[in-house]
């Protein structure tokens, strides 16, 4: 049975990452710290479980002592207005933190990681969609450190032989997502027509996003596993909508009629952002299947019955 080491197992997206490696009969072993994850979002007696900040050096030993065959990244800092706030703890994390992981998975002769990206290296397209021939010129310190561990992940390629994947992920959506703070705008949205509260809109609404749902998302993740070797890929849906026309169809699926308000724009979000799938549907054979008012249908369901927050 072949083990997986999942970085930031109990959080949103890493929680759904391991359910998908259980259900496909992985080893799994998790190490989160707690910061924003939450072991309720795991079956803790299906998983080995390590509270263990990536960014403490220790981890390094920890890695040669689990011998995992593979590793999926996903434990980072991933607010980008908090990155502009605190460019240091966001590269402590984010930077420090994967160099750690990466340092460890040589070490102990781990066969491949798997890196959580983000669409923010991109920065403001020129071109829409956007693939990933596109320059990269991130817009915020929180870009900046995921294109970092990106070249990164290249350099241990080229030294150690360590294999990887590396994922952008554009908008992820879906149950357990945090609510607080930045948060995503489909979970807070989800949280707010729940309990019939009014939603901030930053900007003018008209900014548009390619939203894709986190079980697509944990698919393309196991799906780098064992394909799309030492390559940088895009997961999305290939699909954009404004923020305005998102608040719509969640207010229509819910029969609600609430209205938002709107305040500034915030510092270091990207106007307009669509990616362009092909080359990852083409390397990893994967294909997002969910349409997003499925995705939508399922998350609303998911916050319209518990009160939930990380």
């Amino acid at each position: 049975m072949k083990k997986v080491l999942v970085t930031g197992g109990c959080g949103f997206i890493g929680s759904h990452i391991t359910e998908k490696l259980l259900e496909k009969n992985y080893h799994v072993v998790v190490i989160d710290n707690l910061v924003t994850g939450n072991k309720d979002n795991i079956s803790l007696n299906d998983v080995e479980f390590y509270n263990q900040d990536i960014s403490d050096d220790s981890v390094v030993d920890l890695i040669k002592i689990i011998q995992p065959d593979y590793i999926i990244h996903q434990a980072a800092q991933v607010s980008v207005s908090e990155s502009m706030k605190d460019m240091y703890y966001d590269e402590k994390i984010n930077v420090q933190g994967s160099l750690n992981i990466i340092k460890g998975a040589a070490e102990a002769n781990v066969k491949k990681i798997i890196f959580a990206s983000s669409a923010a290296v991109y920065g403001n397209p020129s071109y829409l969609p956007v693939d990933t021939n596109h320059p990269t010129n991130p817009e915020s310190p929180y870009g900046l450190t995921k294109l970092t561990v990106e070249h990164y992940l290249k350099f241990a390629s080229e030294i150690y032989g360590l294999d990887y994947t590396a994922l952008r992920y554009s908008n992820v959506f879906g149950p357990r997502q945090d609510t607080k703070g930045e948060g995503g705008v489909v979970a807070i949205f989800s949280e707010k027509i729940a309990h019939n509260e009014t939603p901030v809109i930053y900007g003018d609404g008209h900014q548009s996003r390619d939203f894709i749902y986190v079980e697509d998302v944990a698919n393309a993740n196991i799906a780098a596993l064992t394909k799309g070797s030492r390559m940088v890929l895009n997961v999305s849906r290939n699909d954009s909508i404004t923020v305005n026309e998102l608040f719509e169809i969640m207010n229509k699926i819910t029969g609600a009629s609430l209205s938002p308000i709107y305040e500034p724009a915030r510092s270091g979000d990207i106007r307009d952002s669509t990616l362009c799938n092909e080359q990852t549907i083409r390397e990893l054979d994967w294909n997002p299947e969910y349409t997003l008012k499925d995705g939508l249908g399922k998350t609303l369901e998911f916050y319209s019955k518990v009160n939930y927050s990380l």
